[in-house]
This record gives structure tokens, C-alpha cells and sequence, in this order.
């Protein structure tokens, strides 16, 4: 008998929420095609707990897209479980690391609570024995709010780690988050030509290598739908200016 990998997913974070996993948006796994008339073609999945897979194989039809976005994220939601995805000492010590390198850091702006990365630092400790996937919604809007230059901005303006962390750390990635940043893209286009379309490029092909090694996509896409959006919000300017 083979696997419906579809209904198996959907299954399994059921199982989790029956069990009493704290999943505060329940447990709908929710599937997103990319618009295309002609394959290969791309599916996104994002699971409860915020983490975001794609299909990963050449697809020819939608229905493989789907499956194949389906396989990846199971396959994360079965490893999830394991006690290596437990946020703890170790964890989060391998995980700033990891941010240092990703985001060219040192070692003091991590052991400083009022960087970017010393924020992130302390919401790990604050979500110790989480899983990854449970907590993942939460450490996107914090990449999002580094990589857009919001922390910084909040540092300047003089606010605490402490009200950072609390305005945010329980905010859904909503509209209204996107939306400021949409809009502080419009603002950076405005003030140096060119500089949407560079970093659209440049989380596109991100987002793509990510989607085709298998890895965990939510903080590239949300990167690529703000990116877009601010993109949108520039159209519009310009043709009612016209």
C-alpha cells in the first residue's frame, strides 16, 4: 500500500495536537502553489509552529508538487520529534554560532542582549525544551526584524531587549508585519534606486538553493513576499502618479 504522504502529514500534527502540543493557530497544514502555466512546478507547505517546506524534486504536475512538499515536511516533522530538536543548552550554543556566521557577527554582539543576535540568544533560553518546528514562527519574525534593520532601528530609539522581546514574542508573522516591512523597503527603494530589485534577486536564488537542498524555508519566503509586496506598493505609486 503507498503512503498518502498528504493525509499523512495532516495526520501527524493531529496526532500532536490530540496529545496536547501547544499549537496556538490548530493543527491545518496549509499548502501554497506558485503560479505557473507550465511545470516544473513549485509547492510550498507551512506546518503549525510557523516552519515552511517545498517540493524539492523536478515536479510535472501540481498533485506531485504537492506531494513532494508534503514528503519533505513529514519527513522534518518525524526528525522534529527527536531529542536533538529540543531547544537546550547545547542547542542554543550551536544555534548562535550558526546565526554569527550566517549574519558575519562576533562573538560579543551574541553576549550582548541588545543586538540582534543577543536577542535571539535570549528567546532561545526563554523557549528551552520547545522543539524547533514549535518555535520557529517565533525566531522568523526576529530574522525578519534583524534582516530588515527594525532591531537596530529600536536600539536607536532606545528600547529595552525587554520590550522588544515583549511587544513581539507573541505576535503571529501577520499582515500588519509584512506591511511595515513592505514599507520600509518602499522607503530604502526611494533612497537608493535599485536596491529592491538587488535583494529580490538575491533572496530568490536563496529561497530556490534552500527549496532544492530540502531545508527549512519560512524566514527566505516571508523574505520574498515582503519583497514583493514592496514591489507592489512601488507599482502602485507610480501609475497613480501617472
Amino acid at each position: 500500500m503507498k503512503l498518502n504522504v498528504v493525509e499523512a502529514l495532516q495526520e501527524f500534527w493531529q496526532m500532536k495536537q490530540s496529545r496536547g502540543a501547544d499549537l496556538k493557530n490548530g493543527a491545518l497544514v496549509v499548502y501554497e502553489m506558485v503560479p505557473s502555466n507550465s511545470p516544473p512546478y513549485i509547492c510550498y507547505v507551512t506546518l503549525p509552529g510557523g516552519s515552511c517546506f517545498g517540493s524539492f524534486q523536478f515536479c510535472p504536475t501540481k498533485a506531485e508538487a504537492r506531494r513532494s512538499a508534503a514528503k519533505i515536511a513529514l519527513m522534518n516533522s518525524v526528525f522534529n520529534e527527536h531529542p536533538s530538536r529540543r531547544i537546550t543548552d547545547d542547542f542554543i550554543e550551536k544555534s548562535v554560532l550558526e546565526a554569527l556566521a550566517c549574519f558575519n557577527g562576533n562573538r560579543e554582539e551574541a553576549d550582548n542582549p541588545s543586538t540582534g543576535i543577543g536577542a535571539f540568544r535570549f528567546m532561545l533560553e526563554s523557549n528551552k525544551g520547545k522543539s524547533m518546528l514549535e518555535f520557529q514562527e517565533l525566531m522568523t519574525v526576529f530574522q525578519l526584524l534583524h534582516w530588515n534593520g527594525s532591531l537596530k532601528a529600536m536600539r536607536e530609539r532606545q528600547c529595552s531587549r525587554q520590550e522588544v522581546l515583549s511587544h513581539y514574542s507573541h505576535r503571529a508573522l501577520d499582515d500588519d508585519i509584512r506591511n511595515q516591512m513592505a514599507t520600509d523597503w518602499v522607503n530604502r527603494e526611494q533612497n537608493i534606486p535599485g536596491a529592491l530589485s538587488r535583494e529580490l534577486a538575491s533572496t530568490e536564488r536563496e529561497l530556490d538553493e534552500a527549496r532544492l537542498a530540502g531545508k527549512e524555508l519560512r524566514f527566505h519566503k516571508e523574505k520574498k513576499d515582503i519583497l514583493m509586496l514592496a514591489a507592489g506598493q512601488l507599482g502602485n505609486m507610480h501609475s497613480s502618479n501617472c
